[in-house]
């Protein structure tokens, strides 16, 4: 009698092995059958999948971001590598504290101007600055007198540019 017993338990633990791999395996195939479906209906739409129809645009402007983040990012290793290098000079150390103070300032303010720019009722854009001008990559087609006059009305006022030293540029 104990052996039978010993026998059902067995086979109900490896049954309960059996019944939850053929549930994962069943969960699996219906999340691939939802995300295929989700792919061809965008596919049919005219879209390719895994985009929006502003994609290359959106594409544009993240890689600019990221490309622009990176760059700032290693400067600004770079710089604290000299801060922090004993064999620095006091002017070598002072000359990089100045640059990072106005490598963060000019991260701090591009941000400012793409918020208020967005404000505006632009989808997206992109602002670069340095010393001597600045320029705004916005997500339009084309850009109508008085939506250029409005960006160049938050730079201006914002920072301490003037017209001529302000570039906008529409992409799409």
């Amino acid at each position: 009698m104990k052996n039978k017993l010993a026998k059902l338990k067995e086979s109900i633990k490896a049954n309960k092995k059996k019944i939850i791999v053929v549930v994962t395996m069943v969960a699996l195939l219906v999340a691939t059958g939802c995300l295929n479906y989700f792919l061809n209906v965008k596919q049919q739409d005219g879209q390719p999948a895994g985009t929006d129809q502003t994609g290359t645009a959106e594409t544009f402007f993240s890689t600019y971001r990221t490309d622009r983040e990176e760059t700032r990012s290693q400067e600004l290793q770079y710089l604290d590598e000299i801060i922090a290098s004993a064999s620095s000079s006091e002017a070598a150390i002072a000359s990089a504290e100045e640059q990072k103070l106005l490598i963060t300032g000019a991260m701090e303010t591009e941000l400012v101007l793409e918020g208020l720019i967005k404000a505006k009722g632009f989808e997206d854009c992109v602002v670069t600055m340095s010393t001597e001008n600045v320029n705004v990559v916005v997500m339009d087609e084309e850009l109508t007198l008085e939506e250029s006059a409005q960006i160049l009305d938050i730079i201006v006022s914002e920072t301490d540019f003037t017209a001529p030293n302000v570039v906008i540029i529409p992409y799409v």
